[in-house]
């Protein structure tokens, strides 16, 4: 006998105390295995077909089909006989095995209905309210950005095999943009997300297959297929075909911001996502610095079906990350406080070329507009493809903040005409423009109509003396929903490097239309 089996439990360690549960728990698990087993094995015995022809004839007798002649009928058909001269054991064998086939019935049932959910203990605080939003399906695309340590990828990890326990209908596709990536990222997070889920329903890893050529990883019970592949090999994705009576719900791009692009994951989506009616998209990355990134630039366009979430490592549970992780993040805080910001927050910091610092994007109200008092309004020219751009804007010279409140946006379209929608907008004949003066004939196009304007005085060096004032106010505050355009231009401006990525002196001469109408006035 061994002797520590007599320590009563109360003396033990919580270690000691933690390692006899789990040894229980393990034993517990693999006599369920065996007796399962067993069962499948005394199953597929009872499932044979009886072995004489008198037999079949007995039973076939009483109504029992041929094909339905199994061990198992005979049997029961033999109880039923006794019972029926008599014996009573046989009479109780026959009363109990019925009790137990609707007990099965019920159980089977329950199991069925039975929902996996990812435990409050695996949640940080940062994915409590999307997870729920992920459960009334009020999206469709889940855009997770933040920095590093945010575990953005590990909430993905284990709620993409909770939403195929729960869809039986469903498959997975976990993508990165090359596929020598997939094993060590996607396919061992999917992995460790379904070990995660069987700490809390044991046994559920066990209906799981693992295969890593091709890489799938499949649900036995059901067939569904959890796919990886990457955007090297477009061709793998296209070729994809879900077993029968399933198709592809769930897609999760991971590392999204090193994708080709978004017509890239357009196409792959619309190969891909056919076949049903729910469907979830999960988009996980660290936020780019740079402004011009097609994802940063993506993220900043209104979609209603898209959620966008960010996380960063100070939510996520000290003993989940470490201490060494956390020292690091707070030496490059005091260090490289715009590297922080980056990597560790998942903020947009730039790489060194934004132009302007000291954007605020947010609603300008009615209620602010209507004290605005000091309104200067701005004209650049346009045809095709530049567009025709103008802006409606605020100073508040004692707190040197502009504010930038309408925009017209428009692409070939006469002067006559844009003159009407500028009315339409509530421009007056009293109103004083000022507008580019490279076009002298559209400013007198404009005053034949009766409009208030002159041209920009364009001095040496007048270019980069309004940039850099504009860009020395203390903020310039831009509604996004009143002006998109404006809100794209100033957001994005940025200088440009050689390819050995330092600076050249200057500023573009693109992609600034409303920032030049905004220049001029100013």
């Amino acid at each position: 006998m061994n002797e520590k089996n007599l320590v009563q439990n109360s003396s033990r360690t919580s270690a000691e105390k933690k390692e006899l549960s789990r040894k229980g728990q393990a034993k517990g698990v693999e006599t369920k295995k065996q007796k399962k087993k067993m069962k499948e094995t005394m199953q597929l015995l009872l499932n044979l077909q009886v072995p004489t022809d008198e037999a079949k004839e007995k039973l076939m007798q009483i109504g029992i089909p041929e094909e339905d002649a199994t061990l198992q009928s005979a049997i029961l058909y033999k109880q039923v006989t006794k019972a029926i001269n008599g014996d009573n054991e046989s009479a109780k064998f026959c009363r109990d095995t019925a009790g137990e086939f609707i007990g099965a019935e019920e159980e089977k049932e329950q199991t069925e209905k039975r929902t996996i959910k990812i435990p409050a203990s695996d949640l940080s605080s940062a994915f409590i309210d999307l997870n729920r939003d992920i459960d009334n399906r009020r999206h469709l695309e889940y855009w997770l950005d933040g920095g590093r340590a945010s575990l953005k990828s590990s909430f993905v990890g284990e709620k993409i095999p909770e939403l195929l326990e729960n869809n039986p209908n469903m498959c997975a596709l976990c993508i990165r943009r090359v596929s020598n990536t997939l094993k060590d990222s996607v396919y061992a997070q999917i992995q460790w997300g379904i070990d995660k889920l069987n700490e809390t329903y044991p046994g559920l890893i066990d209906d799981y297959t693992f295969k890593t050529s091709p890489m799938e990883i499949t649900k036995k019970s059901t067939g569904q297929k959890i796919y990886f592949r990457g955007t090297d090999d477009p061709g793998k994705i296209k070729s994809i075909k879900p077993p029968k009576g399933m198709y592809i719900g769930i897609i999760w791009y991971e590392e999204f911001d090193q994708i080709q692009g978004m017509n890239a994951v357009r196409k792959i989506n619309q190969s891909v996502i056919r076949g049903g009616n729910d469907f979830i998209e999960f988009y996980t990355f660290n936020t780019p610095a740079s402004r011009q990134h097609f994802v940063n630039k993506e993220k900043r366009i209104p979609k209603p079906n898209r959620l966008s979430h960010h996380s960063d490592y100070r939510t996520s549970p000290k003993e989940w990350i470490g201490q060494a992780f956390i020292d690091e993040a707070e030496y490059t805080k005091e260090t490289a406080p715009i590297i922080y910001e980056n990597e560790y927050l998942g903020l947009e910091t730039g790489d060194g070329g934004n132009v302007f610092e000291n954007l605020e994007l947010r609603e300008i109200t009615d209620e602010e507009i209507s004290h605005f008092d000091r309104l200067y309004k701005g004209i650049d020219w346009g045809w095709y493809p530049d567009p025709f751009a103008y802006n409606n804007m605020h100073f508040d010279m004692a707190r040197r903040t502009l504010y930038i409140f309408d925009e017209l946006r428009c692409n070939k379209t006469s002067n006559e005409n844009t003159w009407k929608k500028l009315q339409e907008k509530g421009v007056t004949n009293s109103d004083l423009i000022t507008a580019d003066s490279a076009e002298n004939k559209s400013i007198g196009d404009y005053k034949t109509y009766g409009a208030f304007i002159r041209g920009a005085e364009k001095r040496p060096g007048s270019v980069e003396y309004s940039m850099k004032w504009l860009a020395s106010l203390i903020k310039i505050v831009i509604d996004p929903a009143r002006c998109p355009g404006t809100a794209t231009e100033f957001s994005e401006y940025e200088l440009e490097k050689d390819k050995d990525g330092n600076i050249i002196t200057g500023y573009p001469d693109k992609n600034n239309h409303n920032i030049d109408a905004v220049r001029y006035r100013t």
